[in-house]
């Protein structure tokens, strides 16, 4: 019996041996490959400068921009103007309160007509007939009329028919909106801007180089613009002033006129290269 179970004991034992052993062991995983980071466009720029051996920092500005302003004081009443919304040349942009110019007008036209019936009374006066007062030397028409206030009556009434047509105001130019100076129902004031456009059709580069460096450039150099905002991006442009004095930093001023392009703006930070 004792021997029965010292067997039975020695069985088990070996199979509990045999099953740690036969069991597979889990390899560790190795931890996947680090994703290489992609080169940030900041570096590409910064390569490309050393390349070419020549940087400026320049700034982007319009070549023109306009404020656009109001003839006479009249209430804004149509003021769909927002910021660095494009307009283009001749769109109405702003309109003016007509009441108080028709009103005026209505009141001139009566005051035209009492000075032609006053007129009309002086050359009956001097034997005309109503039927045939034209039939009057001219001389004699043109006192009647300078007589009865007909002329003044008549110029007031155009220029009032004139300033009418000030109350619609269009853009001057094709570009955007750059500035907001007046709100809908405020007062337009002669002299004062309503807003500004920015010509973003016609951009240029401003930048600064070193005296030593200024035999590179000469009127119609080619240069390559990156702007910070799009680093990636090169844009090409033509030397178009250089200044005639030399700082007393020893910098001299370039302009370059570039090509307009979606990504370009004015104020717009750029780093200018020599083109190759």
């Amino acid at each position: 019996m004792n021997r029965s179970l010292t067997f039975l004991a020695l069985v088990l034992a070996l199979g509990a041996c045999h099953s740690r052993t036969s069991a597979p062991v889990a390899e560790p995983q190795a931890a996947p490959a680090a994703q290489q980071p992609a080169a940030a466009p900041e570096k590409n720029l910064q390569r490309t400068i050393e390349s070419e051996g020549f940087s400026s920092k320049g700034t982007i500005e319009a070549i023109t921009e306009v404020p656009v302003y109001s003839r006479i004081a009249e209430q804004i009443v149509s003021f769909d103007i927002e910021l660095g919304q494009r307009v283009r040349k001749g769109e109405v942009v702003v309109r003016l309160s007509q009441d108080v110019l028709k009103d005026r007008i209505n009141r001139n036209k009566a005051e035209l007509e009492k000075a032609d019936y006053e007129a009309q009374a002086i050359l009956m006066g001097q034997g005309y007939k109503r039927s045939n007062l034209d039939q009057a030397p001219e001389d004699l028409q043109r006192q009647a009329r300078v007589n009865s206030g007909y002329n003044t009556a008549k110029a007031s009434l155009q220029q009032l028919e004139h300033e009418l047509t000030y109350c619609t105001i269009t853009a001057p130019l094709t570009g955007a909106v750059s500035r907001i100076d007046a709100t809908l129902y405020s007062a337009a004031t002669p002299g004062v801007p309503l807003f500004y456009i920015v010509d973003t059709e016609h951009l240029k580069v401003c930048f600064d180089v070193l005296e030593n460096e200024l035999q590179k450039f000469e009127p119609g150099t080619k240069i390559l613009v990156y702007s910070v905002a799009y680093p990636s991006e090169a844009h090409e442009a033509r030397i178009s002033a250089i200044s005639p004095v030399v700082e007393k930093n020893g910098m001299v001023h370039l302009e370059a006129t570039l090509q307009p392009h979606p990504h370009l703006m004015p104020g717009m930070t750029a780093i200018v290269t020599k083109a190759q």
